[in-house]
């Protein structure tokens, strides 16, 4: 079964960097490099995951499935980048 989330979605497309979070935004957060230019922001009291970010999104987006997929997340959205 999905959890029910809010979800947003941020894109910067001249620094070429996306963003999703999850939820309500951590009062105290800690953001760790998982990968090169792949980025997990967690809740310090919950451990609970509230942003991920991948930097060179438009060439790399194929990773986004990958790492929510590695982290129980899904969106109920797809996302495409277009040119």
């Amino acid at each position: 079964m999905m959890e029910s989330e809010t979800y947003d979605i941020y894109i910067d497309e001249e620094g070429d960097f996306l963003e999703v979070s999850f939820g309500i935004s951590a009062e105290e957060g800690t953001t760790d490099e998982i990968e090169e230019g792949i980025f997990v922001t967690r809740d310090i009291g919950s451990d609970r995951i509230t942003n991920i970010g991948i930097l060179g999104y438009k060439k790399r987006l194929a990773l986004l499935d990958k790492i929510l997929d590695k982290f129980n997340k899904r969106l109920p959205v797809e996302i495409r980048v277009v040119n």
